[in-house]
Order: C-alpha cells, then sequence, then structure tokens
C-alpha cells in the first residue's frame, strides 16, 4: 500500500479506523500534539482491542487500520497480533513512528517483524526529531524496510512552506531514495507541547464557509479505549468528548456498531459534506466561534443546529450527500487533500519524488 493510496482513502467515511495504541513515547519532542513521554502510561486494553479488531466482517471493515501513538513500537507484540488479525478480514495496516530505535544503529528484530506484518510504514521526521534521533539513522533503517518489501513514506512537519528546514529535507530525502520514499509534509499545529511554540487556532482546510471536514470520516480509538468520530487532538484528549462526536468505547461497541453510528449521523454526514463553519451559517441563531475545529466543538452547545442537521440529513437526502462529497473528494486525488489540511507547496509528493530528485534523473 503506497502513501497516495492511504491518503486518498482519507475522504472515505469509515474507509479506515486510527487507533492510538499507547501515549508513551521514549522521545520528548517539544512539539508533540500528544503530549507523550515515558511518564504516562495511558492506553487501551489490548484484549479489548483485538476483540474489536475480530468484529470486522470480510465484507464490513476498514480498508485500512492506522496505528499511531505515542510510539506504536513501544507494543510490536500487540502490532503483529492487531495486524494478522485485521488482515484476516482484508484491511490493510499502516503505521506511523518516532523511530526511537533508529538511535541503536539496527532494527531490533521484534521491531523488524512488526513492521515486515505492516502494509505500510511511516517516519515521523522534524528538525525536533532529529535533535533525538539523527536524520541518517533514520533513513538507514528506511533503507532496510524497504529492501525487506515494506512500503514507506516520511511524515515530515515544519513551521510552514517557508520553512527551510523543510527544504533541505525534502532535497535530502529526494537525494537518498531516488524518488522511492513519498513525503507527507504537515505544519506544526499548537496542540499539545506545541501550544507554545505555534500561535493561533488554525483555520481550517479551505478558509472558507463550505469546506468539508475529511479528518470526521475515519473513527479513532484514543488513549482511554473511546471512539471519537475525528482525530483532531482535542477531541481525542477532551473528556467528555462532545456528543456528536463520541462513537462509543471497545469495551462496550463492536466495529459494525461504531462503523453504523458514524454513517447515520446527521451531524457527522453534514460536516463531511460542508464542514463546522456551514453548519453554524446554515442554522446557528448566534455566530460561530473563531477556528474550524473550535466551530465543530461548539455545535454540542448549538441544539438548533444540532436539529437542523437532523431534520436536513437525517435520511436519504443526507446520505447520498455524504457519499458525493466523498465521491468529490476521491476524484480529487490525495494532492488536493493534502494542499487543504497540509503544507500545500509540498502537497504533490505524497504522488511523485521531490522535484530534485526529478529533475537529476
Amino acid at each position: 500500500m503506497d502513501l497516495a493510496e492511504l491518503i486518498g482513502l482519507r475522504p472515505v467515511p469509515c474507509g479506515g479506523l486510527l487507533v492510538a495504541l499507547t501515549r508513551r513515547c521514549p522521545l520528548s519532542c517539544a512539539h508533540c500534539s500528544t503530549d507523550s513521554s515515558l511518564s504516562v502510561s495511558e492506553r487501551p486494553d489490548p484484549e479489548q482491542l483485538l476483540r474489536f479488531v475480530d468484529s470486522f466482517g470480510t465484507d464490513d471493515r476498514p480498508e485500512v487500520v492506522m496505528l499511531t501513538g505515542g510510539e506504536p513500537l513501544l507494543l510490536p507484540e500487540l502490532v503483529v497480533r492487531l495486524a494478522g488479525r485485521a488482515r484476516e478480514a482484508g484491511s490493510r495496516v499502516a503505521l506511523l513512528s518516532g523511530m526511537f530505535f533508529a538511535r541503536e544503529g539496527r532494527v531490533p528484530d521484534r521491531i523488524m517483524r512488526a513492521i515486515t506484518a505492516l502494509d505500510h510504514f511511516s517516519a515521523s521526521l522534524d528538525v525536533h526529531h532529529e535533535r533525538e534521533v539523527p536524520r541518517a539513522d533514520v533513513l538507514r533503517v528506511l533503507r532496510s524496510v524497504l529492501d525487506a518489501g515494506t512500503p514507506v513514506s516520511v511524515h515530515l512537519t515544519g513551521t510552514g512552506p517557508d520553512d527551510p528546514y523543510l527544504a533541505e529535507a525534502v532535497a535530502d530525502i529526494g537525494r537518498v531514495f531516488a524518488g522511492r520514499v513519498p513525503l507527507l509534509v504537515n505544519e506544526v499545529r499548537p496542540l499539545g507541547r506545541a501550544a507554545g511554540l505555534v500561535r493561533g487556532t488554525p483555520p481550517g482546510p479551505g478558509g472558507s464557509l463550505t469546506a468539508p471536514c475529511a479528518l470526521a470520516a475515519w473513527p479513532v480509538v484514543a488513549f482511554d479505549g473511546t471512539v471519537a468520530a475525528c482525530c483532531n487532538q482535542w477531541t481525542v484528549d477532551r473528556r467528555p468528548v462532545p456528543p456528536h462526536l463520541r462513537l462509543g468505547h471497545i469495551a462496550e461497541d463492536d466495529w459494525p456498531a461504531v462503523r453504523a453510528r458514524s454513517l447515520g449521523s446527521p451531524v457527522l454526514r453534514m460536516l463531511r459534506a460542508v464542514g463546522p463553519q456551514r453548519l453554524h451559517a446554515r442554522y446557528a441563531t448566534s455566530p460561530a466561534p473563531a477556528g474550524y475545529c473550535r466551530s465543530c466543538h461548539a455545535l454540542a452547545d448549538r441544539p438548533e443546529v444540532l436539529a437542523g442537521a437532523a431534520r436536513d440529513a437525517g435520511g436519504r437526502v443526507g446520505e447520498l450527500l455524504d457519499r458525493l462529497s466523498a465521491q468529490e473528494q476521491l476524484a480529487a486525488g490525495p494532492t488536493a487533500l493534502v494542499r487543504r489540511l497540509g503544507c500545500a507547496r509540498y502537497a504533490h509528493l505524497v504522488e511523485s519524488p521531490p522535484a530534485e530528485e526529478r529533475s537529476s534523473r
């Protein structure tokens, strides 16, 4: 599974499932959105997770399961078990790692077993990670993973399109891998420990009233087993989760139940089709709060908006609107999606090698 296909599925309602295996991480990066460290211990119950994945059916399953953290490879045996069970149902499995193990000069056997059980492996790289794990070590490990037959990508994070670090890292990865490794480039958001590094609330995708929210498409298993409708860190960490964004808990609910709630929710259909600001504009009696994600969270306190969404999107029309919006975003492709949600200058790198490499061939 390559990066373009993985990102391309992002707007598909229940096309994927995100699982935060643990908040623990051996790194202490200054920009960490999840505020992970070795001093925290939050993680879903492993047996509950396995039962949840066992509830996938061959005709009722996410196309992809994305394992994240914290650092998911602190639990390599669990990764292998989850990947095996998900793949039995026909799901593919991807994982994002901070690459702590690359400092050892070789990949430990138990971690390589976990990586080779995957359909895609992504390494997180940025100036903060490089202070703890040198880039050369990360790229060396990625080469060994490629040689073992697992597709890889790099998730780069910087301060914006003019960040010189991003330009230099993109060029370096292009030189080292000759176009074999695609990149997903994002910008640091004011979440977790990064709240003190960058200012302001992200304006959200599109910057207009009508801006579909692809992040409300894939359910997310949070660190305590709660299943949320959105991967925004405010949603993953906030308790209680705003009711319109809570899909259940893995101790009580299986995948078919979570999927049915996500696909059948009128407000989630509208969020995926037009975005929260458009909902406020259409139904609210007072202006939306500043910020795309904040305006979504505020829906919990706007009964008139929830009632309007239920009235207009509760039946077949809402189902059709949800489907057509996903189809439109799918047709636009992964580059268009990253242009809205990530760092637009480098969005094309999810599908093509870095420009420096292409010009040298």
